[in-house]
């Protein structure tokens, strides 16, 4: 039986059931925020396994989830960030989208790629040029944007959140230059 990655950080997650397979995954202790309605209580833990342990958000691939990731970031800085693209957070009967429906190599894959938040970073990547890239306002936008989230591991974001989240985990011209060719080739295939 192969050894567990064991996570030094503290993962937060949403619930229960995401504890669960996220534990089944890895070796890792969790912290749940029991769904989007994130009180005083809970963004002091969060804050305080920051400071002891580090943080890793890692929430579900939905508003909610995304909504939570935000509250977090903002109350919290610093945080680490796992993301799983929708497609592999769905429940295979189809009726059910979160971590606790992903498989175990997709969360163990998610936590392998763990983006580091960083505010000291000047970007390189302006919001026109997510525009002339087709990121942003083409008709192929929203597909663009979740084969590049998922490529880049930094999860499906609207136009707005793209140029965020792209500045937040200091991704370089030339790392989304690539990611981007990757996904204008996926189109011609």
């Amino acid at each position: 039986m192969e050894e567990k990655m064991k996570i030094k950080e503290i993962i937060v997650v949403e619930g229960r059931d995401d504890t669960v397979k996220i534990k089944l995954a890895v070796d890792a202790d969790t912290l749940e925020t029991n769904g989007s309605a994130i009180n005083n209580e809970t963004i002091e833990r969060i804050r305080h396994a920051q400071e002891k342990r580090g943080v890793i958000i890692f929430t579900d691939p939905d508003y909610p989830g995304e909504r939570i990731r935000k509250i977090i970031s903002e109350a919290v800085p610093g945080c680490k960030h796992a993301f799983l693209a929708k497609q592999e957070a769905i429940a295979k009967s189809g009726k059910g989208l979160g971590v606790e429906h992903a498989t175990i190599d997709a969360i163990k894959q998610a936590l392998e790629a763990v983006k580091q938040e960083s505010e000291e970073f000047s970007g390189e990547i302006e919001l026109q040029d997510l525009v002339d890239a087709g990121l942003i306002g083409g008709p192929k936008a929203k597909e663009r944007r979740e084969r590049l989230g998922s490529i880049l591991k930094i999860g499906y974001t609207n136009g707005k959140q793209l140029h965020k989240r792209l500045q937040m985990f200091q991704i370089t011209k030339e790392v989304f230059a690539t990611a981007l060719t990757d996904v204008l080739q996926g189109e011609k295939q």
